[in-house]
């Protein structure tokens, strides 16, 4: 056999091996073990707490601050809403998506559709001037407030709500680690069926609520505005199943801050408050490479 023929089927026999050895760690390569590249979607519920807040109001004839005002949230529970296309985005929920940039981090962008609802059956602090028209029904209320104990139980001097809602539009950064070897169960478990991952991140955006507001028995004001900025930070457990998969649980705070809130048609009538969040966040979402 010539020399150049036997160098050739040496070459070749070469490249044949490294292509088969390539394809051998391919297959033994954990489709889970490299997130680089990957892109995921989740959708999901939440329920939410909030700190005590002092609200605002500036108005044409009237200046006054709640203080320390209680609100709660308006869940919906486990409801076909979450599941019916046309109605899915009216319960609270939390959606995202995301592209990971390395095999641990990933930036995401999303809205936590949350409802803020004032108590009404409350009774706190008034300070300020009102000072309405005669004719108004709010007039009765009319006068200076120092600190003055007002009962809003019966809503005419007020109700106001973020419930279509208190929506915060957000950019995440996350960080995600593989713990399911830690536990001893879970090691012998292919990570491509079932994996259990750490999660961590921090977050910032804007606040683009659509407030119920009647403020002293003026008209109902109800449209989505920017009204303020947010930030946030959260931790949780990802579940990923078969691959493609997840459920998510999430711990999440922040805080918020809306000095722009419109509650009257006049642009000139606002509120403004600020206040801390917990969430606590269920998602189910899938994950591909792209």
């Amino acid at each position: 056999m010539k020399p150049i023929l036997k160098i050739t089927i040496f070459t070749l026999s070469l490249l044949f091996i490294q292509n088969c050895t390539a394809q051998d760690l391919a297959v033994q390569q954990k489709y889970t073990a490299q997130n680089k590249g990957k892109l995921f979607i989740s959708f999901g519920g939440n329920r939410g707490y909030f700190t005590k807040s002092d609200i605002h109001f500036k108005g044409n004839d009237f200046n006054f601050t709640i203080d320390g005002a209680k609100a709660h949230d308006r869940p919906q529970g486990w409801h076909i809403d979450y599941v019916n296309p046309a109605k899915m985005t009216i319960p609270q929920n939390n959606y995202r998506v995301g592209y990971f940039v390395n095999n641990h981090y990933s930036i995401s962008i999303g809205v936590d559709h949350m409802k803020y609802v004032f108590s009404q059956n409350q009774t706190a602090n008034v300070s300020g001037t009102i000072n309405l028209h005669a004719s108004d029904p709010g007039s009765v209320y009319n006068g200076t407030y120092n600190n003055t104990p007002i009962n809003f139980a019966d809503g005419t001097f007020l109700k106001f709500e973020h419930t279509d809602g208190l929506n915060y539009v957000s950019t995440e950064i996350s960080r995600f680690d593989d713990i399911s070897t830690i536990f001893s169960f879970f090691k012998s478990i292919n990570p491509d069926k079932f994996q259990i991952n750490l999660t961590e991140g921090v977050g910032v955006g804007l606040l683009y609520p659509r407030t119920n507001a009647v403020v002293l028995g003026k008209a109902e004001y109800d449209e989505f505005q920017i009204a303020g900025y947010g930030v946030s930070a959260k931790a949780g457990l990802n579940f990923t199943f078969y691959k493609h998969f997840f459920i998510q649980t999430e711990l999440k705070t922040g805080y918020i801050n809306m000095p722009n809130i419109r509650i009257t048609s006049d642009k000139s009538e606002k509120a403004s408050q600020q206040f801390g969040y917990f969430q606590t966040i269920i998602s189910f979402g899938a994950i591909f490479k792209i």
